[in-house]
């Protein structure tokens, strides 16, 4: 059976996440050709393609619609994607009866890590207190620090309760926090058995909770989800967090609340755009700390995300249940 990795401008990313170990597995049953990292190959190598039954991708997979998919990939069965979110490609193929799986739940680990790494954290007032500290301020950020509630009893907002919202949930199940939940689509049963309480409104969360952090899925729904009405709710020392998408928040507001109240705190992983642009207010603040989209896999957490697909393909090709598999119908609701 052949096959083929892939990923669009450079082959780097793919040594990165299949490493040795998933290509061994990988090797047992497939032949694979040079991998696909240039669009202007499509013509070049129609006789290669027009064998392939497998893609192994990362970031950077092929979008192609269904008459390239036609015409270069007509045997084309699946596509084992090693990262998360599928959107930016997927209908295409699945429109072309095409099987797509996916490494989210691969890429959701260290994103779950790192919220909840950053909400014990805000818990102690820590991101502000370090750079006063480091500002020589040293009495004012013992004051600051010791106006957070720590990690006892303490009420913790998140907003969406997929992948990562749930992961999140249940790590912090290991901490002695007050858990709410904002997701129309999860019942407060449901919210029990993860551990948290469910509320019907972000209000709510933003009024009641110390730290609120945004796990959203990313569609035409939740964008500028978040405005002015949730942030000016925020506490006078309230910390909001986000590690899902740029987009569902509307920035200007979120600066407003910021200035209005110097105490509050956001801790932004991502953006709209991305980077953030020059001039914009959130590199006037000092209560914004922004990081380069780095919750998700890097370094060793990309091997992580490879392993995922080739175990899954070996589920696949043994008959055996698949885990990993993303549906027309899953994807309406994903991120």
């Amino acid at each position: 059976m052949k096959a083929a990795f892939a990923a669009i401008g450079g082959s780097d990313i793919l040594e990165r996440v299949y490493d040795p170990a998933a290509r061994a597995i990988l090797a047992e049953q497939l032949d694979f050709i040079p991998p696909f990292t240039g669009m202007e190959e499509l013509e070049a190598r129609k006789t290669e393609w027009n064998a392939l039954e497998f893609f192994f991708s990362t970031w950077g997979a092929p979008r192609l619609d269904r008459e390239q998919l036609d015409r270069y990939f007509p045997r084309l069965k699946a596509l084992f994607y090693a990262a998360g979110s599928v959107q930016d490609f997927a209908r295409p193929y699945l429109e072309r009866g095409i099987r797509i799986f996916s490494a989210a739940d691969a890429n959701a680990v260290p994103v779950i890590e790192f919220t909840v790494a950053e909400i014990i954290l805000a818990n102690k007032g820590f991101f502000q207190s370090a750079r006063l500290y480091g500002a020589g301020r040293y009495p004012e950020a013992r004051r600051y620090a010791s106006a957070f509630p720590g990690n006892y009893d303490t009420p913790v907002g998140i907003i969406g309760a997929g992948k990562i919202g749930s992961g999140v949930i249940r790590r912090l199940n290991d901490y002695q926090l007050k858990t709410r939940v904002f997701d129309p689509f999860l019942t407060a049963g449901d919210a029990r058995k993860l551990g948290a309480e469910k509320t019907d409104t972000l209000d709510d969360l933003f009024k009641n909770c110390c730290v609120v952090s945004n796990h959203l899925a990313n569609n035409e729904q939740t964008r500028n989800m978040l405005n002015y009405r949730h942030f000016s709710l925020m506490p006078d020392y309230g910390v909001f967090i986000n590690t899902g998408r740029g987009a569902q928040v509307v920035e200007e507001d979120l600066a407003r609340a910021l200035a209005e109240k110097p105490g509050r705190t956001a801790l932004l992983d991502v953006s709209w755009p991305e980077p953030v642009p020059q001039g914009h207010p959130f590199y006037a603040l000092d209560n914004v700390i922004l990081s380069p989209h780095i919750a998700g896999s890097g370094g060793r957490e990309l091997v992580r995300m490879g392993m995922y697909m080739a175990e899954e393909f070996r589920r696949y090709i043994g008959g055996d249940p698949l885990r990993y598999e993303v549906t027309a119908e899953k994807l309406a609701t994903m991120a």
